[in-house]
């Protein structure tokens, strides 16, 4: 499998803290079937800053230590931007950074609120020539409210990734529904781990899958399992008609 979201890289975000870490991450994941990771730290969300050439000097670092280590996996450089109203001209000037040098890009909006301006620069982020990926939507306060945002962007163009372990009910029941209700509306195109350590944000990628498998069939989970790869190429992913997350109903009524 192809994890396409970590915080792997020691020392510059609040996921692994030294090389042990990262070498104990990297077995981690490989004891859960992964056997490419695209290294994502933070970038512009207010506490760290991780340029592009920094992240694939690290990311190279990262590699040789792996494979001393003769750990099966590869590490990919990618980055996790908060959103901010430059990324058009960071990522043209090699400062903000696409997943694996592809047209891909992460992009974050703060945990309880989408900035107004966010429809605006995904569309700038298409016109300029790079596909931007709303990073754990199920974990945001607006979205959770107003789904239907959501639908608009991925209408839009967007493509969104989920968290494994919002699949599997880590962040608790509410996530996990409406997790499953963006899988089966298909407003979302890619499953990954957003592993920060072994321990409190570990990996469960097979764990998701599996729970994918049983709720929605092989076909969606083939799917998403080829797009995480289609990515890491630069090929274009499998994109499903999106619909409006259903309304749930309050006694019997919609």
């Amino acid at each position: 499998m192809i994890d396409i979201h970590s915080h792997i890289l020691p020392s510059i975000d609040d996921g692994a803290k030294t090389v042990e870490d990262s070498l104990a991450m990297a077995r981690a994941a490989v004891a859960d079937g992964i056997h490419t990771i695209i290294a994502t730290p933070h970038h512009n969300n207010g506490r760290y800053s991780n340029e592009a050439q920094f992240i694939k000097e690290q990311t190279a670092e990262l590699n040789e230590h792996i494979n001393n280590a003769n750990i099966p996996l590869t590490i990919l450089p990618g980055q996790e931007p908060r959103i901010y109203g430059e990324m058009v001209e960071d990522l043209q000037h090699h400062v903000a950074l696409p997943l694996n040098d592809t047209q891909y890009v992460f992009v974050e909006f703060p945990s309880d609120h989408v900035p107004r301006y966010s429809g605006q620069l995904l569309f700038d982020i298409q016109v300029a020539g790079y596909q931007p990926i709303i990073v754990h939507p199920e974990r945001n306060q607006d979205l959770m409210k107003h789904p239907d945002r959501l639908h608009k962007y991925v209408e839009r163009g967007a493509l969104t990734q989920v968290t494994a372990a919002s699949v599997c009910g880590k962040f608790g029941k509410k996530i996990k529904k409406f997790t499953n209700q963006l899988i089966e509306a298909n407003l979302t195109h890619f499953v990954a781990n957003d592993a920060h350590n072994t321990t409190t944000r570990g990996f469960c990628l097979q764990q998701a899958y599996g729970e994918i498998d049983a709720e929605f069939g092989q076909a969606k989970t083939f799917m998403l399992q080829e797009n995480a790869e289609l990515l890491t190429q630069g090929e274009h992913v499998i994109i499903d008609p999106p619909s409006p997350v259903k309304k749930q109903k309050i006694l019997g009524l919609f």
